[in-house]
């Protein structure tokens, strides 16, 4: 019977191998690695005491640096020299020891080796077949584990030999199936002499004699081809093997024939020298195992007598720290009592917090309401009186220059301006403002501001005129129409307070670089000044000053809304003034330059209203008077109008009647805008819808896009406005 080849393996990656370790260059832990590879090819010599003495140097210094991996590999080395040589129990221990120090690693292979090494002296010493095959299963699961098939080969053929050892050839025979292709295409010498011998004993115990004789020739023939000495011992037991057969046989020649090359082969190997050595080396190894243990204890005896050390001085810290946190527990059981009654203060001082804070908030919301209430009521009338004023001027040109008719509508927009003036403080508070981006003229804005200011100017007498710097770019990028609010409410307030005076805009360039500018407007008056009492103050909400009886000083709104506007530009505002010289305002904004701006004054310029004829409109309107002067604005420019007066009538008349647009009023009874507009979608209608309501858009911009409305249109508003909305649309869809 053979020996395992992971014996050989062992010694043999020991040998070649110096990668399996860390990369460290200690000079002490390549002398380890040197001394167990040279252990390990003085024992495939069978030199034992060689082997054994530096295996025992290599444990020494392994366990010292606590290099565990090599610990395992010396006490391997030092068992399987005593396996062969000496004591097999002995060796056990020493295999067993080897494995406590494998466990500390995550080098399965280095296991595997250890636990087939038990098994095999449990085996072939027939101490104790049972525990062999334990053993073998666990290295055969270390084997599985690292994948490695001619491990999992050899494991298989020892379990065979053990549980042919112990008679059971049925278990042991399906193990040897499985690694006999393997062994017959890849084995190496040992394996097939091992392969065979096995097959052989198989057939002999079924009395199958040919096939076990052609078996034991096989094993034979691959004995001729060894040329390692350890393997000798496996030959050695394949000759006894065969003498043990003939002699069944009765083939008393060559059993004897056998028989002497066994005794032969044994005489060179275990000869009484080579065992005095073992037995030699053994016990200085057995002593250096003992002094080894002594200094373990003595090193364990340092290691309690300082923990007994560190205990004590654990034992008065924590009776040190008990003292003070007894002090501190009844310090906190005195003050528990002071606090328990702050928080019996906190508690109703954050009640009533919280009723505060409710209160706040339900005035926030009623303030809210109020302004989208009072706004949305003013501005409907206002649409009726505005809407009026353009109709008659329209339908009567005649009237155009009656100075009653251009104070009424002036009196209108300007009391839409207040009601806007308000609505707009309130966003800006709110942060409801976000600035938008446009491409647009200077001058061409500047301009259509003072022409809209005129009359103003003229009540008070007053002349206006404006100079833009040159090297302001044609085109700017940014918020035109937060822009307009600013120089609107600037100049409203110099025409207010000048008398038969000038008033000049004057625009200019600073820090031009690349596409950013900053630009510098001057406001300039010459009228009653500003007092210095009242100069940091001008800006705040609701301060008027020099009122008369006689003029329109508005909200006291203009020049808080043009301070807020100017901080959404992350710009600046400031003022220079004289009481009887007058007042300059000074604005510095942030813009970007534009460079093509055709597009732009395509799609701003008014279409030939020629364009406008027969587009036929959809009004869904609840107001009389709101009813009248859309229908007349549009056909006074050929639309086709038909009204209706609630959002079902419109929903129904869409079923049967076909149009180019909806004008969709939003607050109606019945069933809102919104709603209206959600069953028309789905009726799968897509006409472009627009709102016409006196809401803010960023009040109903949300809602609007859930109802799928196109556009939005805030009353009172410029009739071109809706009808270049109109055409849009239409146009738009029609693409």
């Amino acid at each position: 019977m053979t020996k395992s080849r992971a014996l050989v393996i062992l010694i043999l990656t020991l040998f070649i191998s110096g990668n399996v370790f860390s990369q460290e260059k200690e000079f002490t832990k390549k002398d380890i690695k040197e001394w167990v590879s040279k252990s390990g090819k003085y024992f495939l010599n069978l030199e034992s005491d060689m082997s054994l003495q530096y295996a025992n140097k290599a444990l020494e210094y392994s366990i010292k640096l606590q290099e565990y991996e090599l610990a395992a590999k010396s006490y391997n080395l030092i068992g399987l020299n005593f396996a062969d040589f000496a004591d097999e129990k002995k060796a056990i221990d020493y295999y067993k020891k080897g494995l406590e120090y494998a466990n500390k690693t995550s080098n399965d292979t280095i296991k595997c080796w250890l636990t087939n090494n038990i098994a095999n002296l449990y085996s072939y010493s027939k101490i104790d077949f049972k525990e062999s095959i334990k053993y073998y299963k666990l290295g055969l699961n270390y084997s599985v584990k690292f994948n490695d098939e001619y491990e999992i080969t050899f494991n298989k053929l020892n379990m065979v030999t053990a549980y042919f050892s112990m008679g059971d050839y049925q278990n042991g025979i399906v193990y040897l199936n499985e690694v006999k292709k393997y062994v017959d295409t890849k084995g190496d010498v040992e394996a097939k002499i091992t392969l065979n011998s096995l097959y052989a004993d198989y057939y002999k115990q079924l009395n199958q004699d040919d096939k076990a004789e052609s078996y034991y020739l096989k094993s034979l023939e691959y004995c001729s081809q060894n040329d390692v000495e350890f393997i000798n011992t496996h030959v050695s037991n394949t000759f006894k093997d065969i003498s043990d057969f003939y002699f069944k046989k009765k083939d008393f020649v060559k059993a004897y024939d056998y028989l002497k090359k066994h005794d032969s082969l044994q005489d060179i190997i275990y000869n009484e020298q080579r065992t005095k050595e073992v037995t030699v080396e053994g016990h200085k190894i057995e002593k250096d195992e003992v002094k080894r243990k002594i200094e373990q204890i003595e090193a364990e005896k340092v290691i309690q007598d300082e923990k007994l050390f560190t205990t004590k001085i654990i034992i008065i810290l924590f009776f040190i720290i008990f003292t003070i946190l007894f002090l501190l527990l009844f310090s906190l059981i005195r003050n528990n009592k002071d606090k328990v009654r702050s928080n019996l203060k906190l508690k109703i001082a954050n009640e009533e917090l919280l009723i505060a804070k409710e209160k706040a908030e339900e005035a926030s919301n009623i303030k809210t309401q109020f302004i989208s209430n009072i706004s949305h009521e003013l501005r409907t009338p206002l649409y009726g009186v505005i809407g009026m004023t353009d109709i008659i001027e329209e339908e009567h040109k005649e009237l155009r220059g009656s100075q009653h008719l251009k104070s009424l509508k002036f009196s209108a927009k300007y009391l839409l301006a207040l009601v806007n003036d308000i609505l707009k403080v309130y966003k800006i508070e709110e942060q409801k403002i976000v600035l938008e981006n446009v491409l647009f003229n200077l001058e061409d804005e500047i301009e259509t501001i003072i022409d809209s200011l005129k009359i103003i100017a003229t009540t008070n007498k007053n002349e206006m005129s404006y100079e833009i710097d040159k090297n302001i770019p044609e085109f700017l990028y940014g918020d035109k129409i937060r822009l307009s609010q600013i120089l609107i409410n600037l100049i409203s307030n110099s025409l207010k307070f000048t008398n038969n005076g000038t008033i000049k805009v004057l625009a200019c360039a600073e820090n031009i670089n690349g596409n950013h500018i900053n630009l510098v407007i001057k406001v300039i008056d010459n009228g009653i000044g500003i007092p210095v009492k009242y100069q940091d103050v001008v800006f705040d909400k609701f301060v008027q000053i020099e009122r008369k009886e006689d003029d329109y000083q508005g909200t006291g709104l203009g020049l808080t809304i043009v301070k807020k506007l100017v901080e959404l530009f992350k710009g600046s505002i400031r003022l220079e003034s004289e009481e009887g010289v007058g007042t300059t305002f000074f604005v510095n904004l942030p813009f970007q330059t534009g460079t093509d701006k055709s597009k732009e004054i395509i799609n701003s310029t008014e279409v030939d209203l020629s364009e406008y004829s027969n587009y036929k409109i959809l009004i869904v309107e609840d107001n009389k008077i709101n009813q009248v002067v859309t229908k007349r604005l549009l056909e006074n420019h050929k639309f086709i109008c038909e009204i209706v007066e609630n959002g079902f009538k419109a929903i129904e008349i869409l079923k049967h009647e076909e149009f180019d647009a909806v004008l969709m009023d939003i607050n109606m009874p019945l069933i809102n805008g919104f709603e209206t507009s959600k069953i028309i979608r789905s009726n799968g209608i897509k006409i472009p819808i627009i709102a016409v309501t006196a809401f803010d858009r960023q009040e109903i911009e949300e809602k609007m896009m859930d109802a799928e409305i196109n556009d939005v249109i805030v009353k009172p508003f410029e009739p071109a406005k809706l009808f270049q909305m109109i055409y849009k649309q239409i146009n738009d869809k029609s693409l």
